[in-house]
C-alpha cells in the first residue's frame, strides 16, 4: 500500500536535504508512473496525465493545485487539451525532497478519482 498520500509535507528551508540517492529508487517504486527529467542540474519529478478534454486536464490541474495550495508546496502546471502535465521539485533546495514525493503520490491519488483521466 502506498503510505505517500497520506503523509503531510514538512516546511522546508533552504538548507534542506535533498533525497539521499540510497532512497531514490524505494521512493519512486511507490510513484512507478513518474519519470525523473534533470533540468538545468536540478532533478524534478514529472508525470503527464492523458484526459479525455481540455476541461477534464483543466479540472485535475484545479485539485492539483487546491493540494498544493493546503500543503504549501506548489508544482508546474502545463494544461493542454488532453492532457495535464505535473512537475514537482523543491525550488530552494534545487532538487527532490521528501515533499515531492508526496506530492506526486497524492496527485496520482487525486488524478484516480477523476473520471476520463489516464
Amino acid at each position: 500500500m502506498n503510505t505517500l498520500d497520506q503523509a503531510h509535507c514538512d516546511a522546508c528551508r533552504a538548507d534542506a536535504p535533498q533525497v539521499p540517492e540510497a532512497e531514490l529508487a524505494g521512493l519512486l517504486r511507490q510513484i512507478p508512473d513518474w519519470r525523473i527529467e534533470v533540468r538545468d542540474g536540478v532533478m524534478q519529478l514529472e508525470r503527464t496525465f492523458r484526459c479525455a478534454d481540455f476541461a477534464r486536464a483543466l479540472a485535475l490541474a484545479n485539485a492539483v493545485g487546491a493540494a498544493a495550495e493546503a500543503e504549501g508546496h506548489h508544482p508546474a502546471l502545463l494544461v493542454e487539451w488532453g492532457a495535464l502535465t505535473v512537475t514537482w521539485w523543491t525550488h530552494k533546495i534545487r532538487g527532490l525532497h521528501r515533499n515531492d514525493f508526496i506530492m506526486a503520490a497524492r496527485t496520482d491519488a487525486l488524478a484516480a478519482t477523476c473520471e476520463g483521466i489516464q
